[in-house]
């Protein structure tokens, strides 16, 4: 894609609630999945902006400024057939209006290029921020015995902040991501992620009851 429309990447993942303590699932044996990584940490802190009537989230968009990890930038995420769409643009931005506090870091105007790409489901309305959501991460990845990542595993502790209630909340949550080994079959990816799940239901998890941070963030549940 061009800069700008952004580079485009399809995440395909589940995601599961976790109650402390829970141990470290065994992905090792599942499927093709034959070593787990050592942990890498990562420190995320990710400022989200919509329309004052919450227009992007209704349609399921999120468009959000994320600060540390390997991706950090600007990033609108979209539901599409399997997973969902992730369209990315580096920090820094090309202009665009006001959009209020970036966590601390000063002003940040949401980027021209993203205000078009999202126009058609806000009408132009001004953006704002609605939440704020950190997360200290640690991220295993899995790997076939040739030692390409299959998945990976993210154990998550957030703390997330309603910017328009000033509601704040904490929890704790698995994610599990396929990576760019994965079977390239949907069936077979399907059954890969039914395998894993068993794992994480085993060592604690449950199929989480939102559909990603920032729903949690704005319901509260």
């Amino acid at each position: 894609m061009s800069r700008q429309h952004g580079t485009s990447t399809i995440e395909i993942e589940r995601k599961y609630d976790v109650i402390e303590p829970a141990g470290e699932p065994a992905f090792v044996g599942v499927g093709p999945i034959a070593v787990v990584e050592s942990p890498e940490v990562r420190e995320l802190d990710a400022v989200y902006y919509d329309t004052a009537d919450l227009a992007l989230a209704r349609a399921r968009v999120a468009l959000r400024r994320r600060e540390g990890g390997p991706d950090a930038g600007w990033h609108i995420k979209r539901d599409v057939e399997e997973g969902r769409s992730e369209q990315h643009w580096p920090l820094g931005g090309d202009g665009g209006v006001d959009a209020g506090d970036s966590g601390g870091e000063g002003k940040a105007s949401v980027p021209a290029a993203l205000l078009e790409e999202v126009r058609e489901l806000t009408g132009g309305a001004a953006l704002v921020p609605v939440a704020r959501v950190r997360n200290h991460r640690v991220v295993r990845r899995l790997l076939d015995a040739a030692g390409y990542p299959v998945a990976e595993h993210c154990d998550d502790h957030v703390t997330a902040e309603n910017l328009l209630t000033g509601g704040t909340q904490s929890w704790r949550e698995w994610e599990v991501e396929l990576a760019a080994a994965a079977p390239d079959s949907r069936k077979a990816r399907t059954e890969l992620l039914d395998g894993l799940e068993a794992v994480v239901l085993a060592a604690g998890g449950t199929v989480a009851t939102s559909s990603s941070k920032l729903e949690r963030t704005l319901t509260g549940r």
